[in-house]
């Protein structure tokens, strides 16, 4: 196999390589890219689509499908993350640690020892490779992720008029989380955001996006021609591209955060979501 993926890349790559020659010289005014594409979206990108960051209105508008199948591979990664990597906890794997937190003892459980409850007020569990408790972290972290999360929302909703959009929004929301499983613990963490959860925010940010063009077919429209949603929206057709462009931005955040977030659970951890960084 690892041969036969050996050719595969070889033939890949030789293939790209060999038609380079055909692209436009980089930075050449005379490209198609140059002659038409960029001037017409830099001309009429606001007045058709009410979206004055022009980014935006290429990416989730004039370049919708390819936005849409962008988000699909992003989802695509969460599923293969979790099928390659995510298994259950060996039966070897019971020696824990605890800190006894009103005297701040810590226990070292070996196997067949008896455990304290997971919700216990009284045990912290701990991981193998203990990390001392700094409380300056984690309380500086837990007073800065609702900030990071707000700021992520503004992210999001103003992506078409400023630097910005769903991609963003969901890695800063995804970073939010993160970082309360590093300040704390990936425990904890998943506790608060569980893999169920995850996985069906991915599914249903996809479902979003490709709702919404779903939506524009059976108002007999072309796929993600938000134009035909004016009715259902009770605006003009061109206030409706700006409108489809912000809900479809809201699905990709979902599915961005949810799959990153997803990733680094079964990176971390090994598949296990039990001990992680």
């Amino acid at each position: 196999m690892r041969f036969l993926a050996m050719i595969a890349v070889v033939l890949t790559g030789g293939l790209i390589i060999f038609h380079t020659g055909a692209f436009p010289d980089f930075g050449d005014a005379d490209s198609p890219a140059n002659t038409y594409l960029s001037p017409y979206y830099l001309e009429h990108g606001q007045a058709d689509t009410h979206a004055p960051n022009v980014v935006t209105s290429v990416l989730a508008d004039y370049r919708g499908y390819d936005t849409m199948f962008e988000t699909t591979v992003v989802f695509a990664a969460g599923l293969a993350c979790f099928f390659l990597l995510r298994r259950k906890k060996s039966p070897e794997e019971t020696t824990r640690m605890y800190r006894h937190l009103p005297t701040g003892v810590t226990l070292h459980i070996k196997e067949g020892g008896k455990l304290p409850a997971e919700d216990s007020q009284v045990f912290r569990r701990l991981d193998s490779h203990f990390v001392p408790h700094q409380i300056i972290i984690k309380n500086t972290c837990r007073l800065v992720i609702p900030f990071i999360q707000i700021f992520a929302l503004y992210v999001v909703a103003h992506g078409h008029y400023s630097p910005g959009g769903g991609f963003q929004g969901g890695v800063l929301l995804a970073a939010s989380v993160i970082l309360y499983a590093i300040s704390h613990d990936l425990r904890r963490a998943i506790r608060r955001f569980p893999e169920k959860i995850a996985a069906l925010f991915g599914s249903l940010g996809v479902l979003i996006y490709a709702g919404t063009g779903a939506l524009c077919l059976l108002f007999g429209a072309n796929f993600l021609n938000y134009e035909a949603l004016a009715p259902l929206l009770g605006v003009d057709a061109v206030m409706a591209r700006s409108h489809g462009i912000l809900i479809v931005e809201i699905g990709v955040a979902f599915a961005v955060m949810a799959v990153i977030i997803w990733i680094y659970y079964n990176l971390s951890s090994a598949g296990k979501h039990d001990e992680g960084l």
